[in-house]
C-alpha cells in the first residue's frame, strides 16, 4: 500500500507542477531557461506540406457510388461494425460529388455509364482520388464484352487498384490505407499536376472559346 500511495502522490505533484508552470507562462513570469524548456516540451515543428498531407489523409470523404455486386462489399466496409471505416478517418460518406474527394468505382462500367462517371468525377472537390474496386472496374473482368469499358483508367486517373471478384472488405480497407500513404507522400494539389494532364478540362458544346466547367 505504501508503494501505491507514493505513486499517486507523485503523480499529483507532477500535475501540480505543470499547473504552476502553465500559470507562470500565462502571467509572463517564466523566462530564460525555464521558458525555453517549457516551449521545447510543448512545441512540435513540421512543414506545412506534411501537415496538409496528414489532414487530407485523415479526412477522406468518399462518394457513395456503387455500380454492381462489388458495391455490397463496399457497403460492408462503410456501414458494418466489423469493418469500421471511421477508424481510418474516411467514414464521412457523401452522395453529392461536390462534397466528396474520393470516388470508389465498385463494379463493372458500361460504355453508357462512363461519361456519367466522368461528369461526376469532374464535379468533385480538388484534390481528389479514385479507387478501382474489383476486377470488373479494373479490366472488365468476367464480363469482358463489347458493352463494357475494359478498365476505368481509360477515362479516369486511377490511384489505387483493389483486385478480386469480389474483393474482400479487408482488401478495400487495405486499398484505402495505401491511398492514405500515397496522399501523405504526394500531397500535390489536383490530379492534373500528378498526371501532367493539363488541357483535359471538360469544354462545353458552345465552342473552344466557351468558359470551362
Amino acid at each position: 500500500m505504501e508503494v501505491i500511495r507514493t505513486k499517486v502522490s507523485g503523480s499529483k505533484e507532477d500535475f501540480r507542477a505543470k499547473q504552476l508552470s502553465a500559470q507562470q507562462m500565462l502571467r509572463g513570469d517564466l523566462d530564460g531557461a525555464g521558458l525555453e524548456e517549457y516551449v521545447e516540451k510543448r512545441l512540435l515543428l513540421t512543414k506545412l506540406q506534411d501537415a496538409q498531407g496528414w489532414a487530407r489523409k485523415n479526412a477522406i470523404w468518399p462518394l457513395g457510388f456503387g455500380l454492381a455486386c462489388c458495391a455490397i462489399e463496399m457497403i460492408t466496409v462503410i456501414g458494418s461494425p466489423r469493418n469500421d471505416l471511421s477508424r481510418f478517418g474516411a467514414e464521412v460518406i457523401r452522395f453529392s460529388p461536390r462534397q466528396a474527394d474520393l470516388l470508389i468505382l465498385s463494379g463493372r462500367v458500361s460504355i453508357k455509364m462512363a461519361p456519367i462517371i466522368r461528369r461526376i468525377y469532374d464535379q468533385m472537390l480538388e484534390p481528389k482520388w479514385v479507387i478501382s474496386m474489383g476486377a470488373c472496374a479494373s479490366s472488365a473482368g468476367m464480363f469482358n464484352n463489347y458493352a463494357l469499358v475494359a478498365g476505368a483508367d481509360k477515362f479516369l486517373p486511377v490511384d489505387v487498384y483493389v483486385p478480386g471478384c469480389p474483393p474482400r472488405p479487408e482488401a478495400l480497407m487495405y486499398g484505402i490505407l495505401k491511398l492514405q500513404d500515397k496522399i501523405t507522400r504526394e500531397p500535390e494539389l489536383g490530379w492534373r499536376e500528378r498526371y501532367r494532364a493539363d488541357g483535359t478540362e471538360e469544354i462545353s458544346d458552345a465552342g473552344p472559346d466557351a468558359p470551362r466547367r
